[in-house]
């Protein structure tokens, strides 16, 4: 895991006027699985393609095992077929003409390698994605699930040094959208192979990446384990894209005297204790509570940190959580709590939550 596979250092995109990437730079090192993530339009895709080749950059610096494959300084572009990278895109591009077999083949012939060596490493990747039953059918006659797999098992064939993922999973319904994701993480550490994916769906790249990029308006915003980026967001941006949270209006009034401990007077609300992963610059002025690390409780406050009183405004059942909408001095809070002790609306509640769980974000 400590070889660099893939490196890009201020990579720059633009289309006439309107820069899509702007100066990111990335390291992807062998083996791992790192996901781009961020809403539509945010650089992500264009910055997959670029590394693919498929994209030609504006200024920048991509190298794959070592080797350039693009620089503005050397005037450098690498065909995207002599890369040794390898694309699964999110309408498949399943040629529905041909056999399972044959569009997996498809690339090796290409090459020009061996018939035997073509089916054997048809029948390895047909086996790795459980599709070597279905080799002789008709790709017309797949379900969107299975057209998914042939992707999958073409895009390994070959044995690429990167694997590429735009959105692979987006066309399927939630439910096999879910069992895709376990399969791919599970395909993706058996091969062991580097691999880059795409998707705006933050609980897909929490679930499947060894480091998730989060991205927006062509940079980058947070690198880190999924982890870190849920329980240690460092911007606005990041708490509020990235699963659930509660943005707190404040400022940091000094230094709780232990190590990224602060205390943040909030406004109109209690002093709470937040946790700041870097020393505070003074322009900071909320913190971030995600929606799941807060209690609830009918007992009055007694004096333990970060308790706020509140009322429940609004009370919404999804099954395995119920939704609670608190009014409060610091203003509404969302909190999500398991559904075995309900708490009915018009209720006067404490709500608490560790000073590990209140995070202080960038100004």
């Amino acid at each position: 895991m400590s070889e660099a596979r893939i490196e890009i250092s201020n990579l720059v995109v633009r289309y006439g006027d309107v820069v899509a990437v702007d100066g990111v730079s990335l390291t992807v090192r062998q083996g791992e699985h790192v996901t781009l993530l961020g809403p539509s339009g945010c650089g992500k895709t264009t910055t997959l393609r670029a590394i693919a080749g498929l994209e030609e950059p504006s200024g920048g610096l991509i190298r794959i095992d070592g080797a350039t494959v693009y620089s503005a300084a050397e005037r450098r572009n690498v065909a995207a077929e002599k890369r040794g990278v390898s694309m699964v895109f999110q309408s498949y591009a399943v040629w529905p003409h041909m056999s399972v077999f044959d569009n997996v083949a498809y690339g090796l012939r290409v090459r020009s390698l061996p018939r035997e060596e073509i089916a054997r490493e048809v029948e390895r990747a047909l086996d790795l994605v459980q599709m070597r039953d279905f080799a002789r059918r008709s790709a017309a006659l797949l379900s969107g699930g299975q057209q998914q797999r042939v992707a999958l098992a073409r895009a390994i064939a070959f044995s690429p040094r990167v694997l590429l993922f735009d959105e692979p999973l987006s066309n399927l319904d939630a439910k096999l959208r879910a069992e895709m994701r376990v399969e791919l993480r599970d395909l993706q550490r058996r091969l062991g192979v580097t691999s880059v994916y795409v998707t705006h769906d933050q609980e897909e790249a929490l679930a499947i990446s060894d480091r998730v990029v989060v991205m927006n308006i062509g940079g980058i915003e947070q690198i880190g384990t999924p982890e870190d980026i849920y329980n240690r967001p460092k911007t606005r941006f990041v708490a509020d894209f990235v699963g659930s949270a509660n943005l707190i209006a404040g400022r940091v009034q000094d230094d709780a005297g232990d190590p990224g401990r602060v205390t943040f007077a909030a406004e109109g609300g209690p002093t709470l204790q937040a946790w700041a992963v870097h020393p505070p610059s003074g322009a900071e002025d909320r913190v971030a509570v995600r929606t799941a690390y807060i209690d609830i409780a009918l007992d009055a406050p007694n004096g333990r940190a970060n308790s706020i009183v509140g009322t429940i405004r609004q009370r919404l059942f999804h099954g395995d959580f119920i939704q609670y909408i608190v009014d409060s001095p610091v203003g509404a809070l969302t909190v999500r709590r398991p559904p075995t002790e309900p708490f009915d609306e018009g209720a006067a509640v404490t709500l608490s939550f560790a000073p590990e769980h209140c995070v202080l974000l960038e100004g």
